[in-house]
């Protein structure tokens, strides 16, 4: 009877350890700059390769540079505060956003996109989801301890992926 009152402790620790710890180790930070993709994907044509595109040499080049941005956003082209306060900041200065990285890898992981989109015609969206549809960017949560983001695919997906698509890989091809 006396094991009663600790087991209740043992799970109401654990349930509060379950649910409390996510939340004390990630901390959320805005992008400096509210983007709506869905303006630039509806209005604008815009292809995600046109702003996230490959370099030379296969690597992804991530973010768009400002200059890209800078080419149709010299001047407002809308009427929205977010474009007039990006031109301010930005563009008018020459001032590279300092975007904050959804997807930072541990520095053993290495993934190309190129061998995915350009070889296996892997469409932005199987991994990213409808990102084309959205008016405003999430907060990226970053773990407080290893600095990697909670929007880091795991390892699982690419697992699964694979599996479904009958590739089979060494566990080098992607850890070096």
């Amino acid at each position: 009877m006396k094991a009663l009152p600790f087991l209740a402790g043992v799970l109401v620790a654990l349930g509060a350890g379950w649910a409390g710890f996510p939340r004390a180790i990630y901390h959320k930070r805005p992008q400096p700059v509210d983007f709506s993709h869905k303006v630039h994907a509806d209005k604008a044509g815009t292809k995600c390769e046109d702003c996230h595109a490959l370099r030379d040499d296969g690597s992804f080049a991530g973010v768009p540079a400002l200059e890209k941005c800078s080419g149709c956003h010299a001047v407002p082209m809308g009427s929205t505060p977010a474009e007039k306060a990006f031109i301010d900041q930005y563009v008018t200065p020459t001032r590279e956003p300092q975007w904050l990285i959804y997807a930072h890898q541990p520095e053993n992981v290495y993934f190309s996109h190129a061998a995915h989109i350009r070889k296996n015609k892997v469409k932005c969206e199987e991994c990213h989801g409808d990102v084309g549809a959205t008016d405003k960017l999430p907060p990226v949560r970053i773990d407080r301890i290893s600095g990697y983001t909670s929007e880091t695919m795991g390892m699982q997906v690419c697992i699964d992926c694979h599996r479904k698509n009958q590739i089979a890989d060494s566990c080098l091809e992607c850890h070096k």
